[in-house]
């Protein structure tokens, strides 16, 4: 019995993100779904690609990330620059988007492959600033080429797919994303990378090869994090480098931070909660007040290291998180059943 909740447990993820797609695509079929809604569910199932892939790297490797806009950048712009090429002898069509995907989702690993090298040496404030000087350098190339390769300070146009049933191919991806993940982290080499989180000396010493772990972790954060930028270039008319700048990359920290570092889970529940609060931040503060944005998320980062840090809140930490209170509640029900069995 336990076995087989735990084989419930470890799919339910699957299931949910899988029944919600459908109960979607439905709407969508019978004409009830809004357009904005479905604009808004592209834009969570990006965010749930980058916050799990980034999770990867920052929650079970333990390493500290800032750049991962970049590689989401790296994805947006020669994934798009592929499909808007392939667009005339292909049409706009999903060949044309898979090999979009194909050739992002390569560029970005390359390019996490380049920013894992100097990871073996360095940790947490170098490497963040490693990491972060990678996306701003990858944002002002783009922002610097010309109109005819990759459209400049302007943009690059790209083609939009159907608005109607795009998000239904980015669950998809959602679920592909969760499958090799997950995956990676219940197996052997999974628990590699959490010895090394948990410390690198000892997981040396025992054999682990942790060049080759922390290279698999940025490359398989950096290919995701690409096809997140292909998505996303196919969600708009025309890729900013604007857009994937450091706050950008701060916002996908911030996703994964509250839903938990190292909760897959919670990094879903973070990026739909979040991409939520931004469409309603967008239509409150507007003008000037547009900057106070950034001040929400710079709050909630304070109040969640606060909270998990302070020693005065560790008493309550212990009795009110999850697991405690979802403890609790089997307990509560297995002495109800119990009790239901004895009056029986």
């Amino acid at each position: 019995m336990k076995l087989k909740n735990l084989k419930i447990k470890s799919y339910l993820n699957y299931i949910l993100i899988a029944a919600a797609t459908v109960f979607f695509l439905v709407l969508s079929l019978t004409g009830n779904l809004k357009t904005s809604t479905a604009y808004l569910l592209e834009e969570m199932a990006i965010k749930i690609m980058l916050a799990v892939s980034l999770s990867l790297v920052v929650g079970f490797l333990g390493e500290l990330s800032l750049g991962h806009a970049g590689f989401m950048c790296v994805g947006a712009y020669l994934g798009g620059k592929v499909a808007a090429m392939l667009v005339g002898p292909l049409g706009n069509s999903f060949l044309t988007l898979v090999i979009a995907l194909v050739v992002g989702g390569i560029c970005a690993g390359v390019c996490g492959f380049l920013i894992g090298l100097p990871a073996l040496r360095l940790r947490g404030d170098y490497l963040a600033i490693t990491t972060l000087a990678f996306g701003e350098i990858v944002r002002t190339i783009f922002q610097n080429t010309s109109a005819e390769t990759f459209g400049g300070p302007i943009g690059l146009p790209t083609p939009r797919f159907n608005d109607k049933y795009f998000y239904v191919i980015c669950f998809i991806l959602v679920l592909v994303t969760l499958f090799v993940i997950q995956n990676l982290i219940r197996s052997k080499h999974g628990r590699a990378i959490k010895a090394i989180r948990d410390n690198e000396i000892a997981a040396r010493a025992t054999g682990i090869n942790v060049t080759r772990y922390k290279l698999l972790g940025f490359i398989m954060s950096a290919v995701f994090a690409g096809l997140a930028g292909v998505l996303y270039s196919y969600t708009k008319f025309n890729v900013s480098s604007q857009i994937f700048d450091y706050n950008y990359s701060i916002e996908i920290l911030v996703i994964v931070v509250l839903g938990g570092m190292g909760s897959i889970n919670g990094s879903i529940i973070s990026a739909i909660a979040i991409t939520f609060l931004n469409r309603e931040l967008a239509n409150v503060l507007t003008g000037d007040l547009a900057i106070l944005k950034d001040l929400v998320y710079a709050l909630i980062l304070i109040v969640i290291v606060i909270y998990k840090n302070a020693p005065a809140l560790k008493g309550f930490r212990e009795k009110y998180n999850f697991k405690a209170l979802t403890a609790k509640l089997t307990k509560k029900k297995a002495a109800a059943a119990s009790a239901e069995k004895e009056e029986g």
